[in-house]
C-alpha cells in the first residue's frame, strides 16, 4: 500500500486549488508571467521517492523536494516522533538562561559529528537563517578581537547562500540579483566561479585552479587583509548548477584563508547529511577544516524546518571570554525549537540504522555513471556531479559550448516534458538539476535516465519544430 492508496483524490478540486493559490500565496522565486498563465502544479501526498498531485498522478521526485528529502517522505517514525515531542512539550523558550531536552541533545550530537573542533552549535529555522546567523557571528568575533575594520567577506559569481538580506548578498547568481531588489554591496565581494567546463579553451585544469587560487589571494589583498573577515564557500555549488571545483581547489582557498587570518564558513546547506556519502563533506571529501560549517535542509530530512550554524572552538574562546559582559544578542523565536530538534535526532537515528551514509557511497557512481549516458545527445553539454548531486546542462552548440537564448528556458521546456513522463527534475533555465532521496535504488535511477532521455529527446522535437535547432 502506498500514500496514494489512503487518499480519495476526487476530493480535490485541482482547478480551484491552483486559483487559490495564484490569487493569495506568493511563491519563493515567484515569476508572476508564468504563474499568472500556467498556475503552480498541487501536490496532495507524498511517500518515499514519490509525489501525488491532487489528480492522483505519480511523479519520482529526482529533486529530493529542495535538496532536502534525504530519508524520503512519508515515515511513520517520523511522524510518531514529531506527534509525540508535540505532546509532551510543544515550545520552550530558548532565550537567554532556558533550554530544552531535544536541542541540547541534537547540539551535542552535531558536535560529535562535526569534523574538527567545531563543537558548538547555533540552531535557526533553515539554511537562511543558518547562513545569516554565521555572518553575524564573524561580526561579533571579530569585535571580540578589537578588530573592527575586519568586516569584508569573499564570496564566489554562481554561489547561493540564502534568501535573507545578508544570505542572498552573500549568494552571487547573477538571476537572483534582479534590479528590483537591493543588496549588501561594499563588504561583500564576489570572485569567478571555479568552473573548469566554462575555461577558456586550451587552459589545462591545472593552471586553472592556480588562476582560482590566484584570484582569491589577490582578491584578499586588493580589499586587505586586516578588512577580510570571512570567506563563504559551498563545497559543490547547489542552486548554481551543482559545479565541482577542480581538485585542490578546496584545500587551496582553506590555505590562503589559514595565510590571511581569514575565516572559512563551509556552507553544508545542500552536502551534509549524506548528499556526498559522509555526515559532512568539507573534511570528509575534500580534505579541508572549516571555522564554521552551516546546514540545514537533510538535517531533519524536510519533515521540520531548522538550521544549524556549527562553529569552532577557537571562535567560541573569544567571544565567550569571561569578565567581559557580553551578550550575544542574536537567535529567534524558534531557535532550538523542541519538536524540530527531535524530528532532526530521529532522523539521523534513521540514517544511521539503515547505514544510509554507506548506501549513498555505493549507489552514488551508478547514478553518476548512467547520467552520464546522456552525453551522446546533441544538446547536452555537460554532465556533471558528485555523490546524489547532478545536472545536466544544456548547448546549441557542443563545440563552442553556445546556451541557447535565456528566454527560451531550455530546462523548463525539458523539464515539462519530464512532468508529463512521471518525473520531477529542477530547471535552471539551461540547467537541469537533480538531487534524489538517498533511498533512491538502481531501479528508480534507470527510469530517471531514461524518462529524462526521452523528454530531452522530445525537447529536441519541438525545438526543431519551432525553429530554434
Amino acid at each position: 500500500m502506498n500514500a496514494a492508496d489512503n487518499i480519495d483524490f476526487t476530493q480535490y478540486d485541482t482547478q480551484a486549488i491552483s486559483n487559490s493559490d495564484r490569487d493569495h500565496f506568493l511563491h519563493p522565486w515567484q515569476v508572476f508571467d508564468a504563474i499568472a498563465e500556467e498556475g503552480a502544479l498541487p501536490i496532495a501526498a507524498a511517500e518515499g521517492a514519490y509525489i501525488y498531485d491532487t489528480d492522483g498522478n505519480r511523479y519520482l521526485d529526482a529533486v529530493g523536494g529542495l535538496w532536502c528529502t534525504n530519508i524520503g517522505m512519508g515515515r511513520d517514525e517520523m511522524a510518531d516522533a514529531i506527534a509525540d515531542q508535540v505532546r509532551q512539550m510543544a515550545y520552550a523558550s530558548p532565550f537567554v538562561d532556558m533550554t530544552n531536552i531535544p536541542a541540547a541533545t541534537l547540539a551535542t550530537k552535531l558536535a560529535t559529528l562535526a569534523p574538527g573542533n567545531l563543537n558548538h552549535v547555533a540552531l535557526s529555522c533553515g539554511g537562511s537563517t543558518a547562513i545569516d546567523t554565521a555572518y553575524r557571528l564573524i561580526h561579533f568575533y571579530q569585535n571580540c578581537r578589537g578588530k573592527h575594520d575586519k568586516k569584508h567577506v569573499i564570496s564566489r559569481v554562481n554561489s547561493y547562500h540564502g534568501s535573507t538580506y545578508a544570505s542572498m548578498s552573500i549568494g552571487g547568481k547573477p538571476g537572483d540579483h534582479p534590479p528590483e531588489f537591493d543588496y549588501i554591496q561594499d563588504t561583500i565581494h564576489h570572485i569567478s566561479c571555479p568552473n573548469y567546463y566554462r575555461a577558456d579553451a586550451g587552459l589545462s585544469e591545472a593552471d586553472f585552479l592556480a588562476a582560482k587560487l590566484q584570484e582569491l589571494e589577490d582578491k584578499i589583498l586588493q580589499v586587505g587583509q586586516d578588512k577580510v573577515a570571512a570567506f563563504f564557500a559551498e563545497p559543490v555549488f547547489g542552486a548554481g548548477g551543482v559545479i565541482v571545483p577542480p581538485q585542490g581547489y578546496h584545500r587551496g582557498t582553506w590555505e590562503i584563508c589559514q595565510k590571511y587570518d581569514v575565516l572559512y564558513v563551509s556552507d553544508e546547506v545542500v552536502t551534509a547529511f549524506g548528499r556526498l556519502g559522509h555526515w559532512f563533506a568539507s573534511k570528509e571529501v575534500f580534505d579541508f577544516q572549516p571555522d564554521i560549517i552551516c546546514s540545514a535542509k537533510g538535517l531533519t530530512s524536510g519533515y521540520q524546518p531548522l538550521g544549524a550554524t556549527i562553529y569552532s572552538s577557537d571562535i567560541h574562546q573569544v567571544i565567550s571570554e569571561l569578565g567581559q559582559g557580553r551578550c550575544f544578542t542574536h537567535g529567534f523565536t524558534y531557535s532550538g525549537h523542541p519538536v524540530a530538534c527531535a524530528a532532526a535526532l530521529k532522523n539521523i537515528e534513521i540514517m544511521e540504522r539503515e547505514k544510509l551514509l554507506s548506501h549513498v557511497q555505493d549507489i552514488a557512481p551508478y547514478f553518476q555513471q548512467q547520467l552520464k549516458t546522456l552525453s551522446d545527445l546533441p544538446i547536452v553539454g555537460d554532465v556533471r556531479g558528485v555523490g546524489l548531486m547532478a545536472c545536466v546542462e544544456f548547448v546549441k552548440d557542443k563545440t563552442s559550448k553556445a546556451l541557447f537564448p535565456e528566454e527560451l528556458d531550455i530546462g523548463k521546456w525539458v523539464s515539462n516534458q519530464a512532468d508529463s513522463k512521471g518525473l520531477i527534475v529542477r530547471p535552471i533555465i539551461n540547467l537541469n538539476v537533480m538531487s534524489p532521496p538517498l533511498i533512491i535504488d538502481r531501479e528508480q535511477i534507470d527510469f530517471i535516465v531514461a524518462t529524462l532521455r526521452d523528454s530531452i529527446v522530445a525537447c529536441m522535437d519541438d525545438l526543431k519544430q519551432h525553429g530554434h535547432l
